[in-house]
């Protein structure tokens, strides 16, 4: 394997920031359930969504409360794998587009 030059890891930013500007704006939306803790939730919410504990607790009381909440924004690609990883843990995720 060749390591990449400088050109082809701009050419990968580059990429990426056009997908984020010009790519389908999407919501990661998770659905409120009698099975699922709110320690595992947040636990998921961590270490799949990046968010931070704070940010975590407070989507999951949310979620409690409304019945679901858009706990992440951005484009289908950077949302269908965490949506993935939450319904692989028994979570109710669902991607909305706008």
């Amino acid at each position: 394997m060749t390591t990449p030059t400088t050109h082809e890891s701009t050419k990968t930013d580059v990429d990426e920031l056009l997908e984020s500007i010009i790519g389908q704006q999407c919501n990661l939306v998770v659905h409120n359930d009698e099975i699922n803790t709110f320690d595992w939730v947040i636990e998921s919410l961590v270490e799949i969504c990046n968010h931070t504990l704070q940010q975590a607790e407070q989507c999951a009381l949310i979620i409690h409360m409304k019945g679901q909440y858009s706990v992440r924004h951005g484009v289908e690609s950077k949302l269908k794998p965490m949506r993935e990883a939450l319904v692989d843990r028994g979570i109710g995720a669902t991607i909305e587009y706008q």
